[in-house]
């Protein structure tokens, strides 16, 4: 099958993925084989690329986002059949989805509605578990004394799902930060009830706004610099969920809080192996909310064709920083 893969980890100006033939992955027991006819770009996968290499003549095969149609079972799998409409995220110690087929848990994925396009689905899986296990963790909607919730980083894929969530299943204010007209018209369009610059001082516009404090911060862009506002800003016994992990995090500043800190990791119950169909349970709900129009997809751009040249376009984007919502590669 075709795949694009790179042997050295690269940046941009030295762009080495390319679209190789590879041998088609081989579904273990418990494995769904599907066909990828659309794939979701993460900040996390432009990580890997520029910082991960292959073992001595092996390759990197990158993508963890995607959505297609399910061609092959693992004997112990009960769940799916063949032609099923699927989506889900996949395994970071296994080659991904940048390519014609993946294998992968069944325990990941979840079937998708005929009325939900593949691009469309594949803007969703990592942005609504990142956000509802981040918020939510094992429950299905806030503790009783969260009423008010700071999104950093509103418009991009998981502050999107995480506001938009929010609105569908409780009854926070939800306040988001954005610092560009664009991306502050897509967080209100996306339901928030106030929008603050994180250009700017967000505490004072917060006060000005009559909000002295919240209950919960969800730091989708985690800079050490803002833990500091963050902890002044939080009730006490507050909390501050961490999706974008930091090389260095002080939470001395949130001690005299006594505040809770939660990081989230998309493949933390894969590599665990704590419950992972939960995150097909997660999936279904979203589905739900999407069939009852509580939810929607975000992809906001999507690219034809899965080649080096979309692929290096859609990183470009990524990479800039400035994108909103979700872009998607349709690979059919």
């Amino acid at each position: 099958m075709k795949a694009l893969v790179y042997e050295k980890a690269h940046t941009l100006d030295a762009w080495s993925t390319e679209l190789r033939d590879v041998a088609e992955p081989t579904p273990g027991e418990s494995d769904v084989l599907v066909e990828v006819l659309a794939v979701g770009i993460n900040p996390g996968e432009t990580f890997f690329r520029k910082t991960r290499s292959a073992e001595a003549g092996g390759r990197v095969l990158l993508g963890w986002e995607f959505a297609g149609e399910v061609v092959a079972v693992g004997r112990a799998v009960s769940r799916f059949e063949v032609g099923d409409r699927v989506f889900g995220t996949g395994d970071v110690r296994r080659d991904g989805a940048w390519a014609q087929r993946v294998a992968v848990d069944h325990r990941v994925v979840a079937k998708i509605p005929d009325a939900l396009s593949f691009a469309a689905a594949a803007s969703l899986p990592i942005g609504a578990i990142t956000a509802w296990e981040a918020m939510f963790r094992d429950a299905d909607t806030l503790p009783v004394d969260i009423n008010r919730v700071l999104v950093i980083g509103g418009a991009g894929a998981v502050g999107t799902l995480a506001v938009q969530l929010l609105k569908a299943k409780t009854d926070a204010l939800v306040i988001a930060t954005a610092s560009r007209p664009e991306s502050r018209a897509w967080c209100e369009n996306m339901g928030a009830d106030l929008v603050v610059d994180h250009a700017a001082d967000v505490v004072a516009q917060l006060k000005t706004a009559g909000v002295p404090s919240v209950d919960m911060v969800l730091s989708t862009a985690n800079s050490p610099a803002n833990l500091p506002w963050i902890a002044g800003l939080l009730r006490p016994f507050g909390h501050i969920a961490v999706v974008d992990g930091a090389p260095t995090l002080d939470a001395s500043v949130l001690v005299p809080k006594a505040a809770s800190l939660h990081t989230e990791m998309i493949f933390s119950r894969l590599l665990n192996d704590c419950a992972p169909e939960k995150h097909a349970a997660i999936l279904d709900k979203v589905l739900a909310l999407f069939v009852e129009g509580r939810l929607r997809p975000i992809a906001t751009k999507q690219l034809e064709g899965l080649t080096a040249e979309t692929m290096r376009a859609a990183h470009e984007l990524v990479e800039s920083r400035s994108t909103i919502g979700k872009i998607v590669i349709s690979t059919s």
